[in-house]
């Protein structure tokens, strides 16, 4: 038998916190025991559980591995826009002016995500 991914853990300097913070990203739930101060918070949303674990380490450089957002009931422009009202930030606008692309936005302590174009923006 294969291994599966149980979730994709995030190291950070507030657990809670940025879980908060990515779970209205996802519109996912946190995990009910999980309080200011823990050492580790829980998101859990359709198809991902991402675990949050506060590190004494500040991030240093550019992740090696993050995460794509596919909007699902919106366009790659207004999910930007929803997520920058959220706290994220602008890292790169990767745009092009036929539509294609993506947009490379950082969380609340910087790690960088990508946001491209909805499954409807594709197909049309």
């Amino acid at each position: 038998m294969t291994s599966l991914v149980r979730h994709l853990t995030i190291d950070c300097t507030d657990a809670y916190r940025l879980a908060r913070f990515w779970a209205e990203v996802l519109d996912g739930s946190p995990a009910e025991d999980d309080l200011p101060g823990d050492p580790e918070a829980t998101v859990t949303a359709a198809g991902s559980v991402l675990l949050f674990v506060t590190v004494p380490e500040a991030k240093a450089g550019k992740n090696r591995v993050h995460l794509d957002l596919q909007p699902q009931d919106r366009g790659r422009d207004e999910e930007v826009e929803r997520l920058l009202a959220l706290g994220a930030t602008l890292v790169a606008d990767h745009r092009r002016p036929d539509g294609t692309g993506w947009v490379t936005l950082a969380d609340i302590e910087g790690n960088e995500f990508c946001v491209e174009r909805s499954a409807a923006e594709r197909a049309g």
